[in-house]
């Protein structure tokens, strides 16, 4: 289970910046106004070789003084509930103000690790100012500037030892692991229901931590792999929170821990901007995906037209990435429903493909010889092999050229598509690598 560290704190105390120092990314857009950041940000931070995920809680605060505390409130509880670590921001030049004491109290009730962390430590002078934030209960301050960087190796350091250690997950012997994955609401449930009601004869139902994602083991008609469920494991209090964020934060662990998703759409609502931040999680964690249109049933245009609209309008909005399975099913009336296993094991063996060194260059060289990649400043490249590497995460394979720096985006994704027409890839990411012969 990859570990989840989420940055709360009132607005403007720099979590965004610390975001983008933790991630070493651009990703959060950082300015002076509180509440700039409207959208959960996610990134990976790496550190003495471990790695864990990174959430910023900036973005649910509604944009009006008397809503803001509330809203903070809201966010900080929905961190705890679903993070290992919290890193809890408070404004050093600020000092301590009476929203951080409520956040700190929601904190203090959590059973959860939280490192205090005073922001904006921009020189010496601003050090005495930690003084104050003893109050919080919280421990031991510590100092950062997130701007500059100065104390974030130390702040590293302490959250790692907080952290569990990465436990490889000794139940998971190399049986593919598919997550069900999509806003709240697209039917994970009921399709889950679907897979395993048959016959009840699951086998084993491996529950994680209680906040974890359930596996659940599966073997019927000669299939056998995991099933990470991310749905219906929402305490009923709780579901007044934001329930768009919460399926973005329940999402990350289920995808970081799967390797095909099956991303559930509802058929009445089309895709919409949460479809559309869950895929990028997908895409981020190099993950295969299989799309499946839920509550087909419910549609009263089943038209071939209908459907290749619907196709393409997901297509379109995925790309570049467009060579991925979409199904049209229904949980209720148990319509394709094993379309649904049958398409997410075809897709893992994609991911899993091994191609011969021999094959490769005998299809591709031939293709690369009639339209090779473009000249630049005079200079002509010429890729002269191609291999597949072994034993990686995804289908990676390396192009050896003798300019390999001259070779752009656009060609690469011209190999990457030919490597897709000749070889069955479909539902999973590849890589296309240009080195120096």
């Amino acid at each position: 289970m990859g570990n989840l560290v989420a940055i709360v704190g009132r607005p403007n105390v720099g979590k965004s910046t610390l975001f983008n120092r933790l991630t070493n990314s651009r990703q959060a857009i950082v300015s002076d106004e509180a509440g700039t950041t409207r959208d959960r940000q996610y990134g990976k931070c790496e550190w003495c070789g471990r790695e864990f995920s990174v959430v910023d809680t900036g973005g649910w605060v509604v944009n009006s003084d008397d809503v803001f505390e509330g809203e903070i409130r809201k966010q900080v509880v929905v961190a705890t509930e679903e993070a290992d670590l919290v890193l809890f921001l408070v404004d050093i030049k600020n000092g301590l103000t009476d929203l951080d004491q409520d956040v700190a109290l929601i904190l203090r009730r959590s059973k959860l690790p939280v490192v205090l962390v005073a922001n904006k430590a921009d020189d010496g002078k601003d050090l005495y100012g930690q003084y104050e934030f003893y109050k919080l209960g919280l421990g031991d301050p510590y100092c950062i500037s997130a701007a500059t960087g100065s104390g974030t190796g130390d702040l590293l350091d302490h959250v790692l030892t907080k952290l569990k250690a990465d436990d490889v997950d000794d139940m998971i012997d190399g049986t593919p692991r598919f997550a069900v994955v999509g806003r709240p609401n697209a039917g994970k449930s009921s399709i889950i229901n679907a897979f395993i009601g048959e016959d009840r004869n699951i086998v084993t139902d491996i529950a994680g931590t209680t906040r974890d994602s359930i596996y659940t083991k599966y073997d019927k008609f000669g299939f056998d792999f995991y099933l990470v469920d991310t749905a219906g494991i929402r305490r009923k209090n709780k579901v007044t929170e934001d329930l768009e964020f919460y399926s973005v934060m329940r999402s990350i662990r289920a995808i970081e821990n799967s390797d095909v998703c099956i991303l559930m759409i509802d058929a009445t609502r089309g895709i919409e901007a949460q479809d559309m931040n869950i895929f990028q999680l997908i895409q981020k964690n190099n993950k295969s995906l299989v799309v499946v249109v839920n509550k087909w049933d419910l549609v009263e245009d089943k038209s071939p037209i209908a459907i290749k609209t619907f196709e393409t309008a997901i297509r379109n909005r995925m790309a570049p990435f467009v060579d991925f399975p979409i199904i049209f099913a229904s949980a209720v009336t148990k319509q394709r429903i094993f379309k649904v296993l049958e398409t997410a094991k075809q897709v893992y063996l994609n991911r899993k493909i091994k191609i011969g060194t021999s094959k490769l260059n005998e299809v591709m060289l031939p293709i690369i010889e009639a339209t090779p990649p473009p000249s630049i400043k005079g200079k002509y490249i010429k890729i002269k092999y191609v291999s597949q590497v072994p034993d990686t995460q995804i289908p990676t394979f390396v192009f050896y050229a003798n300019l390999p720096q001259y070779v752009k985006e656009p060609y690469r994704r011209f190999l990457e598509n030919k490597l897709r027409d000749n070889w069955t890839l479909t539902g999973t990411p590849i890589n296309v690598f240009i080195r120096q012969k």
